[in-house]
């Protein structure tokens, strides 16, 4: 008997269901929550809501916000009461407890790191946070992250990026000029802002990753199937879908400029790993021991992990790579399932050694794998020219090492396509014959870039 092999994945989202999570993976809205986000909160949480409100840099309204004048912690403490029993009278609306998860999530960062902040634009060093997190924030986002599925700390899904958009027009749909956030920490709400484009162009990113999900689960049953026809279907859609995310994510440069990034940056930052944080920070109420949680990041996200756990993509022995599967705890739990019961079946059926059988499939197999180098060689190029060349500051977001994180899977993914295009004798048509050349061009690129980063922040490679 081989592992369990049975999932959920939603064709019927259920938008109109309070009771099931806010995230289930479908075939039709992929990563993104089942319905839009909540943007309301009921009338309980009007004292919270006016901080959040007046909370961003640059208001809605053009003001200087709470974070502007430096006096967010202060207000906090002064207005905001501990409404954990708000929390609990709503506890059986999940999408709700979505919402606030998220909301308090936004403060949590913002009241922890506000002072961070204030050095950063005054040219110094980040120095301290807040070590502390005061019961008013602490007991309610335990309580709702618990409900919710999270841990109680900003994540990528369920608050920063994912359940953070409205729809300006309704009937319009998820059009990315469509698309405003409900929260921001610098002038995100502004939604021509650069914070407003590095979140949305996300959101427009995973919009098309219903039909990744589709084409995994195509590949996945024709592969059981020896269906080869099938199995070739299943992943051109693969391919297609990788294809349309990596066009939008190319979007990124027009819509949120680099120069922009390091100043609405600080707010995402984590306490894992962070040196703003060397003991954790104590969660009031909660826990007498410090804790401590990864930041916001795109390597959060869904994605690129589906599509490593589909083609069987092999994470070299390395701490990198243990960074890497920690931010596997920080999905929506569907999401944590559906990656996992996806790299058992791959297993269980050998979908590499399958595709790799017929030049068809190889093809589209290498064409798959391309994809995955696509994404994460613009992630490695947004990271030089966002980061790299704007701070010194050797941590990303969520506590991984600025410049050989990412460098440690794309590497990985590179030789695996070595690996591919050089068993099949290089005879799988003009078409991955002209990846690879770029891929060849690419690794070399790489290599030079990361030692060239290493070389001057005095950073190891190994």
């Amino acid at each position: 008997m081989g592992p369990s092999l049975s999932f959920n994945v939603l064709r019927d989202t259920k938008p109109d269901d309070t009771t099931l999570p806010a995230f289930m993976v479908s075939t039709t809205r992929g990563f993104l929550p089942r319905q839009d986000p909540v943007v309301n909160l009921p009338s309980e949480f009007d004292l919270l809501e006016s901080i959040l409100v007046r909370m961003p840099i640059k208001t809605l309204d053009g003001k200087p916000g709470l974070l502007a004048t430096g006096t967010l912690g202060e207000t906090v403490l002064r207005e905001l009461p501990d409404l954990t029993s708000a929390i609990n009278k709503y506890k059986d609306n999940l999408p709700l407890m979505n919402a606030l998860y998220r909301d308090y999530s936004f403060l949590a960062s913002a009241y922890l790191l506000e002072p961070c902040h204030e050095r950063f634009m005054k040219g110094e060093s980040y120095g301290l946070g807040r070590q502390t997190l005061p019961a008013v924030i602490s007991l309610p986002i335990s309580r709702c992250a618990e409900l919710a599925g999270f841990k109680p700390f900003m994540e990528y899904a369920g608050s920063y990026a994912l359940f953070n958009y409205r729809l300006a027009d309704p009937s319009r749909g998820l059009e990315y000029d469509n698309l405003h956030l409900i929260r921001a920490f610098e002038h995100g709400l502004d939604p021509k802002s650069s914070e407003a484009g590095f979140v949305l162009v996300h959101v427009d990113m995973v919009q098309n990753s219903g039909s990744l999900v589709d084409g995994v689960m195509l590949a996945l049953d024709a592969c059981e199937a020896n269906d080869r026809h099938a199995f070739d279907v299943g992943m051109q859609k693969v391919v297609s879908s990788m294809t349309r995310v990596n066009k939008v994510m190319d979007g990124m440069w027009g819509k949120s400029k680099p120069g922009d990034y390091t100043s609405f940056r600080t707010f995402i930052f984590g306490i894992t790993s962070q040196s703003m944080f060397p003991h954790g920070v104590v969660y009031e109420g909660v826990s007498e021991e410090p804790l401590s949680f990864r930041g916001e990041s795109g390597a959060n996200d869904s994605m690129i992990p589906l599509c490593d756990n589909l083609l069987q993509i092999t994470m070299p022995n390395t701490p990198l790579t243990a960074i890497l599967q920690d931010f596997r705890s920080y999905r929506p739990g569907n999401h944590r399932e559906f990656l996992e019961y996806v790299k058992a079946r791959s297993a269980h059926a050998s979908l590499k050694s399958y595709a790799l059988q017929e030049p068809s499939s190889a093809a589209l197999y290498l064409l798959a794998l391309n994809q995955v180098r696509d994404f994460r060689w613009r992630h490695w190029c947004f990271t030089r020219e966002y980061i790299l060349k704007k701070t010194s500051h050797p941590t990303a977001t969520g506590g991984s090492p600025i410049v050989t994180w990412l460098p440690n899977q794309l590497q990985a993914v590179m030789q695996t396509m070595v690996d591919v295009w050089e068993g099949s004798g290089k005879t799988l048509g003009s078409g991955c014959e002209e990846v690879m050349e770029l891929l060849y061009v690419q690794k070399d690129t790489l290599t030079k870039e990361v030692e060239k980063y290493c070389k001057e922040r005095d950073v190891t490679t190994n």
